[in-house]
């Protein structure tokens, strides 16, 4: 297991690194200048060659590059004070710290995203082993036909449906907004739940197919059928047995479908108007702000590679016959 996490922890460093390589050298593809976008209307040589030397412009790409890895690790200074570890440079648009900037929006990402996971797991495994465990009854018709209508929605079309409902219609919810945990965490709840739901929706009815066909494969595997015929009943064997098998191929469109959390994730802020990171990527791509850009790029890749991680290590947790060499 160590030597696996080792390896995998080096892969996972040298794929940020060519992951921020490639993103700094595309964007100075882009023939705007991005220290014009910085001086704003009334601009001047002077003032545009100061705002080139404030935030190091006037160095060759490659210089910028090795400077901006080093900051990462070491700290950097800036025209705007000096930049602590790990500083992932200053803002074009506002000077401000990148580093601070995201973590004042990565709570919400964070909360968004790990509680939709966990609502969309419980609903999709639930809904799929109980639509396997009564197979062929209207409860499994009723979950099967559900996953497939519910498989087609789009977060940017549910969205306004469900809080039209919830929201303006009926008054049961009040709209989305962020309230940090530590300060309120009934207010948090409610705030993202409307979000929540949306994004379960979105990824329960993947969970709730997948379920039910591992769970039927894993209910005629010869362990199960030896269990129930040494006389064990067949829910002590549906959950003692079955269950854990079929959590395989569930772990795996799991890392799979880590990026299309993050995305999602993205898409559900701005369709609620909530500012996490997926905003601020927006923002930065719009306004050109590479250090945004290049931040939040480098934070979601992490992010992604350390699940992913997480969930190869799971395997060797449900399947003991899974060796991790």
């Amino acid at each position: 297991m160590l030597r696996f996490l080792i390896r995998r922890t080096l892969g996972a460093a040298l794929i940020l690194l060519l992951i921020s390589a490639f993103t700094y050298f595309m964007y100075f593809a882009i023939p705007q200048d991005p220290a014009t976008l910085a001086c704003g209307k009334n601009c001047t040589p002077d003032a545009l060659a100061l705002i080139h030397k404030n935030l190091g412009l006037d160095k060759p790409v490659p210089v910028q590059y090795w400077d901006y890895l080093t900051g990462i690790f070491a700290g950097r200074d800036f025209a705007v004070g000096h930049c602590p570890a790990p500083c992932f440079g200053v803002s074009f648009r506002n000077n401000q710290m990148v580093w601070s900037t995201m973590m004042d929006r990565l709570p919400l990402t964070v909360s968004l995203t790990f509680g939709s996971l966990i609502v969309f797991l419980v609903a999709g495994l639930g809904a799929g082993l109980m639509a396997a465990r009564f197979r062929g009854t209207w409860l499994d018709k009723t979950f099967s036909g559900a996953s497939l209508v519910t498989s087609s929605f789009q977060i940017y079309f549910i969205g306004p449906v469900v809080m039209g409902i919830l929201v303006f219609s009926t008054g049961w919810l009040d709209k989305p907004n962020y309230v940090p945990i530590s300060e309120n965490p009934w207010g948090w709840f409610m705030g993202l739940l409307i979000p929540w739901i949306v994004m379960a929706t979105i990824f329960t009815a993947n969970y709730t197919r997948m379920a039910r066909s591992s769970m039927i494969e894993q209910l005629q595997e010869e362990h199960v059928r030896a269990a129930k015929a040494k006389g064990m009943s067949a829910r002590y064997a549906f959950f003692r047995y079955a269950w854990r098998g079929s959590l395989i191929p569930i772990i795996t469109i799991l890392g799979m479908d880590i990026g299309g959390l993050l995305s999602g994730g993205m898409v559900t802020e701005l369709t609620f108007g909530l500012a996490g990171i997926g905003r601020l990527a927006r923002d930065s791509v719009i306004g050109k702000d590479l250090p945004v850009l290049m931040g939040v790029m480098i934070l979601s890749a992490a992010f992604i590679i350390v699940c992913n991680i997480v969930v190869d290590a799971l395997y060797a947790v449900v399947d003991p016959r899974v060796r991790l060499s």
